[in-house]
């Protein structure tokens, strides 16, 4: 039986993936320099130093939408995070690019989101703003605080006691550019990017639909022409749209219809799912959570574990603030009741 070690992988990259790819052997490089692994290259070393971090492991109990869902199917962070890779990784072997490296930056895209989803990273910003004297409702406030700059954070500075996962330029790059408007400099960290849209528009949908705030009939009836007629048609619309018109074009592109289709189904979310008086019923709670516990420690910095203020060096906001983006849903509620809720007196 034969070992297939890096050196043999990294020939199979050249053999095997088209030459618009990432290839493992001329990554950038890490920020501190160590052995390349004998069997892994270092774009699989990588997903595996993500597979294995603490913060991977909490994402299992961040949630996405529904911050107090009943029942056990619907998304986490963690199930969001593992939809983007699969996802991601279907487009990136129909176009030969490098898997192993879209699935590093897919699992550490979201490494640094808070707790309550997009919730938490929203009053976050804002207990930033009021502590800084910044309007929170402001565009600088905003700002201050975004998950995409905290996965890298993360990355580099918060795992592994302030020495980080130590990962490479590539992977580091596709994590930090994965939303909004931002680029990342390879094609897999631009299909990350898109592969993110497609899962949680689409997974949202059907976590809507089992909450009951949904059904399927009231989606647009042009997103079902173009898209297909459920859950199943429109990621497997999406995602040959995806590989057939970046194949075409030479980059990370949908056609026109798709993604306009794909933007509307988003604008409808918005309008409908997470504005919708459940949900935000449990947002005010969360952001109310979240305010409180920052003030709190804050006010008591010294109750921050030693860690995380001595990789603050100094800047007790910034522990503070890296202290709860860690936390999971189910530690910040757990804190808040212990802090703020007086037991019970027993007798």
């Amino acid at each position: 039986m034969h070992i297939i070690t890096r050196e043999d992988q990294q020939q199979r990259e050249r053999t095997a993936l088209s030459e618009d790819a990432a290839f493992a052997e001329e990554s950038e490089g890490r920020a501190r320099s160590s052995d390349p692994d004998v069997l892994r290259t270092d774009y699989q070393r990588d997903r595996d130093k993500i597979l294995h971090a603490k913060s991977f492991r909490r994402l299992s109990h961040k949630t996405q939408v529904f911050l107090a869902s009943e029942g056990d199917h619907f998304r986490t962070r963690l199930t969001h995070t593992l939809e983007v890779a699969q996802i991601a990784r279907t487009i990136t072997r129909a176009l030969g690019l490098n898997e192993d490296l879209t699935e590093a930056i897919s699992l550490g895209h979201d490494l640094g989101h808070t707790p309550f989803g997009h919730t938490g990273e929203a009053a976050l910003s804002a207990a930033l703003a009021r502590h800084k004297g910044i309007d929170p409702e402001s565009p600088t406030a905003a700002a201050l605080y975004r998950h995409n700059e905290q996965s890298v954070r993360v990355v580099e500075r918060i795992e592994n006691g302030g020495a980080g996962l130590n990962l490479t330029l590539e992977v580091r790059d596709g994590i930090l550019n994965h939303t909004g408007n931002l680029r990342a400099d390879t094609l897999e960290g631009r299909i990350v990017a898109t592969a993110d849209r497609i899962a949680y528009v689409n997974h949202d949908i059907d976590d809507a639909i089992r909450a009951g705030i949904l059904r399927e009939a009231d989606l647009p009836e042009a997103t079902h022409r173009v898209l297909g007629a459920d859950h199943s048609a429109r990621i497997e619309t999406l995602v040959r749209d995806m590989v057939e018109t970046s194949a075409a074009e030479g980059d990370i592109r949908m056609s026109e219809p798709v993604w306009d289709a794909m933007m509307e189904l988003r604008a409808f979310l918005f309008a409908n799912v997470y504005t919708a008086s459940p949900v935000m019923a449990e947002v005010e709670k969360a952001t109310h959570l979240i305010a409180d516990l920052f003030d709190y420690y804050a006010a008591h910095i010294e109750e921050v574990p030693a860690d995380y203020r001595a990789i603050s060096e100094g800047d007790d906001l910034r522990a503070v603030t890296d202290y709860i983006a860690g936390m999971t849903d189910r530690y910040a509620t757990s804190t808040y009741q212990r802090l703020f809720i007086p037991h019970a007196l027993s007798y």
